[in-house]
């Protein structure tokens, strides 16, 4: 357990790094915004519009907004939240149009513009797509108007069925530079073994991984699980990260003043790179590269590129250039790299050495078979 003083520095580093925050993304759960009935909470939504109309006086903001299902279970007449993937389209489909105006007028009223920005998975994963959506995230922010970001869920059956908007916040944090991320939620924040609050998290603290209830929320998709993955994705990246009470009055307002709210995530110091975090955290692996212990321990130890002769086993069906996890020989994931061979091509060349694959490479791609720059470890 941390010492009274550890806890005092940690509480002072968080509250540093809040008062640094230049660029900002809030992520809104459905529980949030809805009331017991599971209907859209116009009033909390009004509030929350006010205080991020205030904080994008001095700051860029981005939100990521659930809700939109909620309101056309609402608008067509479910009595639940469907479970049916048709249904939950049509929810989407239906109340997307609904959550936007809802957070145009709210915002409009404090003299700023929503700009809605629907995205996938897709958008993510193919690089000239997160680029463009980057570029068009930067003008809109720039511009004082505040993007309001939800999943494309009419269209994307793969984020309804396994996404969830922590996910989206993580990604959207990196995408936009975030120096902090704060999802709002039903809860009061982490919570320990005896419901007590945890305040603050130190960068890279595992401690913590027992004290995660997997339920999700009734409304939602995500749970402490996924907002917690979310915060790590946002520390490496160099984001502090808050899960903060949602339905606390003055939330926003009253954590940036340096209030004691939530459970802070204090960012990794040595962050990675925007395009190793795009590898690590945002593509999904198409396949699996098992390596021997000595080719595990010199990628641990220093930033080498992985060589066939150092791969025993491969699995899944990826091209050159797509994602692959890359496991020791226990089976245990450690790092992600992009495939510089296809399947059937690595397969073919693993295990050899430098001399046997000079007879090979004429019509394969090179030496590597993930180079050290495509390369990232977990």
């Amino acid at each position: 357990m941390a010492s009274l003083d550890d806890l005092a520095s940690l509480r002072g580093a968080a509250s540093a790094a809040l008062d640094d925050v230049r660029v900002l993304v809030v992520k809104i759960g459905t529980g949030v915004l809805t009331d017991g009935r599971g209907a859209i909470d116009r009033a909390v939504l009004g509030a929350i519009a006010a205080e991020l109309a205030g904080l994008a006086a001095s700051r860029k903001v981005v939100v990521v907004s659930s809700g939109a299902i909620a309101l056309g279970r609402e608008a067509l007449g479910f009595g639940a939240r469907p479970k049916r993937m048709d249904h939950l389209q049509a929810c989407a489909a239906a109340g997307q149009g609904v959550l936007i105006r809802l957070w145009s007028e709210a915002l409009a009223a404090h003299g700023k513009v929503a700009a809605q920005v629907l995205l996938t998975h897709a958008d993510f994963a193919d690089r000239q797509r997160y680029l463009n959506a980057r570029g068009a995230l930067e003008a809109l922010v720039s511009r004082g108007a505040i993007p309001v970001i939800n999943e494309n869920d009419t269209v994307s059956v793969e984020e309804i069925a396994f996404g969830d908007n922590d996910s989206l916040s993580a990604q959207v944090a990196n995408l936009v530079g975030a120096d902090a991320l704060v999802m709002l939620s039903v809860a009061p924040g982490l919570l320990d073994h005896d419901d007590a609050r945890v305040r603050v998290v130190a960068a890279g603290d595992r401690s913590i991984d027992g004290l995660v209830r997997a339920e999700t929320s009734s409304g939602g998709k995500g749970g402490m699980v996924t907002k917690l993955r979310a915060a790590r994705a946002a520390n490496v990246a160099g984001a502090v990260a808050v899960i903060a009470p949602g339905r606390e009055p003055a939330v926003l307002t009253r954590l940036f003043a340096g209030d004691d709210l939530g459970t802070v995530f204090l960012a990794e110091r040595a962050p990675v790179s925007s395009r190793a975090h795009w590898i690590a955290h945002t593509l999904r692996p198409s396949g699996v590269v098992r390596v021997d212990e000595g080719a595990r321990r010199a990628l641990l130890a220093r930033k080498r590129s992985l060589l066939p002769s150092g791969v025993v086993a491969v699995s899944g069906r990826f091209r050159r250039g797509d994602p692959v996890d890359v496991t020791g020989p226990d089976g245990v994931v450690f790092a992600r790299g992009l495939a510089a061979y296809d399947a059937e091509d690595l397969a073919m060349v693993r295990g050899r050495n430098s001399r046997e694959l000079a007879e090979l490479l004429t019509d394969l791609h090179g030496e590597e078979a993930i180079h050290a720059d495509d390369l990232v470890l977990l």
